[in-house]
């Protein structure tokens, strides 16, 4: 079932005009960030309930996907992060193909694993978590059946 709620595009032009360009394309436009893939994530807000929309790196493995709260290492994490621990339920669009999920912080033995792909597909990943004390969230997501 889609998310629905009013949507509150970012206060960042660029952070916008990236995901809503993709949105509306269909990712055919907008579909890369510093020349690697990108997927858009739409989040509930965890105070305003309302919808936020988010290009991330595109982190996929058999019809899964991770999202990494890295923030390029910076101390604090991104809004969206809280939004999904209290909304966990999200949509995501790769390519042409929005679909919802259903996402979870990743931990243990399934963070290293999920942690080498995301590496693997964003190598700045490994460099972000040397620039910060905090340990970088990463949530895994689950499609939720039709």
């Amino acid at each position: 079932m889609p998310l629905t709620g009013e949507y509150k595009p970012s206060t960042a032009s660029w952070a916008r005009t990236q995901a809503e360009t993709f949105e509306a394309s269909g990712g055919a436009e907008a579909n890369e960030l510093r020349g690697k893939p990108i997927i858009v994530l739409t989040t509930v807000g965890a105070k305003t309930g309302a919808l936020r929309k988010t290009a991330l790196m595109r982190v996929e493995h058999e019809g899964h996907y991770a999202v990494v709260a890295s923030k390029g290492g910076s101390p604090d994490e991104p809004k969206w992060a809280s939004n999904m621990r209290k909304h966990p339920h999200v949509e995501l669009q790769d390519l042409g193909v929005k679909r919802d999920y259903l996402a979870h912080e990743a931990a243990g033995a399934e963070r290293e694993t999920w942690w080498a792909r995301a590496v693997e597909a964003f190598p700045n990943y490994a460099e972000y978590q040397t620039k910060t004390d905090r340990l970088i969230a990463l949530f895994v997501l689950d499609p939720i059946a039709d």
